[in-house]
């Protein structure tokens, strides 16, 4: 079967056309590809267990003035870690899970499970020490 010269020229032009040419490289310049920003360093408080004061990992915790930190859950049941005074909640933490990024607001503080109330731990600021723990959570 033989085919007219218009339908070889459709043809041509047709693959052309599906593989983004023009008659030219087929390149089509791309802006570079945006540098990721990377992510702030938060300090890693590992739950390891109820344990009392051996439940985290480090306690006490040092974070650095202004940086965040967050709970990771390496224990196998679901914790729930909140500051004694109230002003930080981590939410449920399930196994192998972590915490959103917190950044604390004090010098330091005192935290504890309100699963496990005998799991209890500290945050020092490198600037200063916790506050003294007053309260059942001590």
């Amino acid at each position: 079967m033989r085919f007219s010269p218009l339908v070889g020229s459709i043809v041509v032009g047709l693959a052309t056309w599906a593989c983004g040419g023009s008659g030219g490289s087929g390149n089509t310049p791309t802006a570079p590809a945006p540098t990721p920003t990377p992510a702030p360093t938060a300090t890693t408080i590992d739950i390891v267990g109820d344990r009392g004061a051996q439940s985290f990992s480090p306690n006490p915790a040092t974070v650095s003035q202004g940086a965040a930190f967050s709970w990771r859950n390496t224990d196998n049941v679901v914790h729930h870690i909140v500051l004694n005074d109230g002003s930080l909640d981590s939410g449920l933490i399930a196994p192998g899970a972590s915490s959103r990024v917190l950044q604390l607001g004090t010098d330091g503080a005192n935290f504890h499970c309100t699963i496990h109330p005998g799991m209890v731990g500290s945050i020092n600021r490198s600037a200063g020490a916790p506050p003294p723990c007053e309260g059942p959570y001590c």
